[in-house]
């Protein structure tokens, strides 16, 4: 018996307060994408703590995101026999002890170590979130499901930058992640309450070890080496060579085996058939744009203008905040609407936020400047992400569950991994060549440059004579510094509104969606077989 057989025999669900599971879930998706997001905007914090140089506290957060990435095949394969409440449950209290002994940590390898472990637990919430969420919800309400799944997404990358700064700003660093334990609590407390007497385990087939491991394991080596990469300078690096080569040979003989095995977890033949692989770039796609703006607005802010995180967070709080009006009427449209003309509009609304930035950034912008933008691209990611992923759930037949639950986990990690991958990369290229060019002009002994850094010492107070030039000569490369960034930013901007238009050209390429009532009405239960 494969899987998905295995997961219509399971029982029926047995909640005795529904509304407290899919609170549950929701929660989980909101910490596991929190938790990360945290931990990059409080790095340095956390590295002085335990007396970690930069080079050494860039593993922090890879150990964490690599974990997740490790764990999700086990999530999805684990859900889909057991059950969500058998997997999260342990989960939440494998989460909430690390989360709580991470800022005692005493050493960097206890804290890698933790956060590794860390990572396992919350690399559960995710995989398990839409397939629930779907199961237990009308089938009238699912585009409303999927709405809100988006938006928790959306709402906890924003909602980082303020948490960490007001956490910084008042000395309680410490909370970066003890926050997140009485969340986790409440997290497997709703699931206690609203899942109270699991059903027994599906019957199933012997386990595809090899396969999960290997899927995992390619995964995540490829993960660690983008994640890595810009820092060790890609491929110049030996270590990111390794990294890169170890993951694509195991992903090399997880497809031989998936094609030579029945009974393989994951069907490979599933996820290349149409629509599916085009799904599954477009996710890819959205996360990138959403992790790359969430990249560049405060590394100009920073950089550029100066301001501290809690200031950079009034920008970026402006994407969640619109997320809770935007969610319900996201999916009351794809009620009505065909969902790729909903993702369609989605995409044009990034791409013209995009732009609004390229050709209107300079260097006095500041956190009200980027508002409009903000906006515009809340409601390109709602609408975009609600319609592609109900376009997936639309055209997706009982054979392809389990396939699309663990490849839409893994285009959302990998999305996210790719596009600041890219940004970061490409935003740090394009900066130093946008320097070169500007210190072009700037000379020794060019009269133009005389006048500006005798105009710069006049403006300097309390310096004269050699101490005022010094000070008018770290005036003027911070000017060019500040002229590079922002050159650089509006580049990266122009990149993303391309990917963006790329985006609807790759929608263009969808087949309409069934009609509602053409659904395959068991899909809920073959997505998650266990209650």
């Amino acid at each position: 018996m494969s899987v998905t057989d295995a997961g219509a025999a399971a029982g029926p669900p047995t909640d005795t307060i529904p509304w407290l599971g899919l609170t549950a879930v929701l929660l989980g998706t909101f910490i596991s994408t929190l938790t990360g997001r945290l931990s990059s905007y409080g790095l340095a914090d956390i590295e002085g703590a335990v007396h970690a140089g930069f080079d050494q506290g860039a593993w922090i957060i890879t150990a964490q995101t690599t974990a997740q990435m490790l764990v999700t095949p086990f999530a999805v394969w684990a859900g889909t026999i057991y059950g969500p409440r058998q997997i999260l449950l342990p989960a939440c209290w494998v989460f909430a002890i690390a989360e709580l002994t991470l800022p005692l940590s005493p050493n960097l390898s206890t804290l890698l170590a933790l956060q590794f472990v860390s990572g396992l637990g919350s690399g559960c919430f995710i995989p398990l979130t839409l397939p629930f969420v779907l199961r237990r919800m009308p089938q009238r309400l699912w585009t409303y499901a999927i709405a809100l799944y988006g938006m928790n997404l959306d709402l906890s990358i924003h909602v980082a930058a303020s948490l960490e700064g007001w956490y910084v700003d008042h000395g309680l660093w410490h909370w970066i992640f003890w926050q997140n334990v009485p969340l986790a609590i409440a997290m497997a407390t709703c699931l206690h309450l609203g899942i109270r007497f699991p059903s027994r385990p599906a019957a199933r087939s012997s386990v595809d070890a090899f396969g999960l491991c290997a899927y995992g394991v390619g995964l995540a080596l490829i993960y660690a080496a983008l994640d890595q990469g810009n820092r060790l300078d890609w491929l110049n690096s030996g270590l990111v060579r390794g990294l890169i080569l170890g993951g694509l040979v195991l992903l090399v003989a997880f497809y031989i085996h998936d094609r030579g095995n029945p009974n393989s977890w994951l069907n490979l033949r599933v996820a290349l058939t149409h629509p599916l692989p085009i799904l599954f770039v477009l996710i890819m796609m959205l996360r990138a744009s959403l992790l790359s703006t969430a990249f560049l607005v405060p590394q100009f802010l920073g950089n550029v203008r100066g301001f501290r995180d809690l200031q950079i967070g009034d920008a970026l709080v402006w994407v969640a905040l619109p997320q809770l009006l935007l969610f319900p009427l996201a999916g009351f449209l794809l009620r009505f609407v065909d969902p790729r003309h909903g993702a369609g509009i989605g995409f044009c609304c990034i791409t013209a936020a995009c732009l609004l930035v390229a050709y209107g950034l300079t260097p006095l912008w500041g956190s009200d400047q980027f508002l409009p933008s903000q906006l515009l691209q809340a409601v390109g990611q709602s609408l975009a992400l609600t319609g592609v992923v109900f376009t997936g759930i639309v055209n997706m037949r009982t054979e392809s569950a389990l396939t699309f639950g663990a490849m839409l986990q893994t285009a959302r990690l990998f999305g996210g991994e790719l596009g600041q991958a890219f940004t970061t990369t490409f935003q740090r290229v394009r900066e130093q060549r946008a320097s070169n060019l500007i210190g072009l002009h700037v000379q020794i002994g060019n009269e133009r440059v005389i006048q500006r850094l005798q105009r710069y010492g006049h403006v300097v107070a309390g310096a004269t004579g050699a101490d005022a030039h010094a000070a008018a000569v770290t005036l003027l490369s911070r000017v060019v510094r500040s002229l590079a960034t922002t050159q650089s930013v509006i580049d990266s901007y122009m990149a993303l509104a391309a990917a963006a238009l790329a985006g609807l050209l790759c929608l263009a390429l969808l087949n309409a969606p069934p009609a509602a009532h053409s659904l395959d009405r068991s899909l809920p239960r073959r997505l998650l077989g266990g209650s």
